[in-house]
């Protein structure tokens, strides 16, 4: 057994489909600080096929080198878009009869091992700031809350692990 070359693994990539509906699935960060958490998000986004992250409030939106230097060029092959009010956003998604799912905690956030995926709807993620998570002004808007299931002492993961992680945990329900 070997390791794969860079361009051997581009060629293994680029061959595969992205199962399901995880090319329709969108990524929304709102009043995220840091520039590479945006980065890896952008990075996470390109290694499960997401074609598009939406991009609202104070959060940083390429080109900046903090972003290229986390994101390693994958900001060049996602879509994005940016609006300083997420409700424009929020409102265009649900025009287009998206369900908004957000990684947050609370009461009554379903695990996401347990969250069972709507049939054939597409869903839009939504990721909030690094310290108080998704604002209070477009909670009314989710219309599912899950979290990561977490065993430690610590009660939260940075925001750009939750990406990568919630990727993960949907791709396994789509595939």
């Amino acid at each position: 057994m070997e390791k794969l070359s860079t361009k051997e693994i581009l060629q293994q990539n680029l061959k595969r489909t992205t199962p399901g509906h995880l090319n329709k699935l969108k990524i929304l960060l709102h009043n995220v600080r840091s520039m590479h958490n945006v980065g890896a998000a952008f990075r996470s986004a390109d290694a499960f096929g997401i074609d598009e992250i939406l991009i609202s409030g104070y959060t940083p939106t390429p080109p900046r080198p903090e972003i290229a230097k986390t994101a390693i060029g994958a900001q060049k092959h996602v879509d994005w878009q940016h609006t300083e009010d997420p409700q424009e956003q929020i409102a265009e998604l649900k025009e287009m009869g998206y369900r908004l799912v957000a990684l947050e905690q609370m009461t009554d956030s379903i695990l996401l091992p347990d969250y069972t995926m709507p049939k054939e709807q597409d869903i839009c993620l939504v990721f909030g700031n690094e310290v108080t998570g998704v604002d209070e002004d477009i909670l009314s808007s989710i219309d599912d809350f899950v979290e990561i299931p977490q065993y430690g002492h610590k009660h939260s993961l940075n925001v750009s692990v939750t990406v990568g992680v919630a990727l993960y945990g949907f791709l396994v329900k789509y595939w």
